[in-house]
């Protein structure tokens, strides 16, 4: 990975997050990867990490082996014809745009460009996404340099790109449903005796540990409550009562109806 250079159209939050987080692998040298955005003088902090920083979309594509689109819908047509002049069959395109689908790119790009569609969450600035990868058929060096690209990032899973903007729910979307609880949680810490600054520890660890059990094991959720629930006890009160205000019912809404908006935007 070392000796590809990578261009990161759109210097924003998440091409920001995503530029840091191969920095931070140490698998990617500062000098092998370029940022662009319109308002460069944005990306001070980048360039005082070493990584180069430019306006030249076109020029940043031009120099690099794979190239990742982190850009708005509205932005991505154009920066597609753009930079299709230097598009190769020898570069790999990567678009973490969300509700713009493989055939859409290929459009644009020709069949003979290896096309893939990313989605992270923005936990990759942190080495810890869940980035979910579709691709327009592209070899399989394509795919393993893909994979391999996001796995030192976090985990990865391929998926058919019918299934991308449920992916963008599940894991983008849900990054923040799931800070959501940590900070109703705390906010129940606080109400029973706990600091903010505390309540937010003990809460944001306690969900570390939930996940890495569920990851570690493969256990379904319910088998690990089980562990921690016991008859008449306080922690099966307290679920049951959450349950009967509606917390399971009210995440499964909340995803459901995230998921028919981005399938509008898809589907106009």
């Amino acid at each position: 990975m070392k000796e590809k250079k990578i261009a990161i159209i759109g210097g924003g939050n998440l091409g920001t997050a995503i530029a840091e987080g191969l920095i931070s692998s140490g698998e990617v040298l500062p000098a092998a990867l370029t940022v662009t955005r319109r308002r460069v003088e944005m990306l001070q902090k980048l360039k005082n990490l070493g990584i180069h920083v430019s306006s030249d979309n076109l020029k940043a594509v031009q120099d690099a082996n794979l190239v990742i689109l982190a850009v708005k819908p509205y932005q991505i047509m154009e920066i597609l014809r753009q930079i299709k002049p230097v598009l190769r069959a020898d570069k790999v395109l990567i678009s973490l745009v969300a509700g713009i689908d493989l055939k859409e790119i290929t459009e644009v790009t020709g069949n003979g460009i290896p096309v893939f569609r990313a989605m992270p969450n923005t936990a990759i600035a942190i080495r810890e996404s869940m980035t979910l990868i579709s691709t327009n058929g592209g070899d399989e060096g394509s795919k393993k340099l893909v994979v391999e690209l996001f796995e030192k990032m976090g985990k990865t899973a391929l998926i058919p790109d019918e299934l991308m903007a449920a992916s963008t729910v599940l894991a983008s979307c849900g990054i923040a449903y799931a800070l959501r609880y940590i900070r109703a949680a705390m906010q129940g810490g606080v109400e029973i005796g706990f600091g903010a600054e505390l309540a937010q520890f003990i809460t944001a660890q306690t969900v570390l540990g939930a996940a890495k059990l569920v990851l570690a094991t493969g256990n379904h959720p319910e088998k690990e409550i089980d562990k921690v629930t016991t008859p008449r006890g306080v922690t099966i009160t307290g679920l049951n009562e959450m349950e009967n205000k509606g917390f399971s019912a009210s995440l499964i809404q909340g995803l459901l109806v995230s998921f028919k908006k981005i399938e509008k935007l898809e589907n106009p």
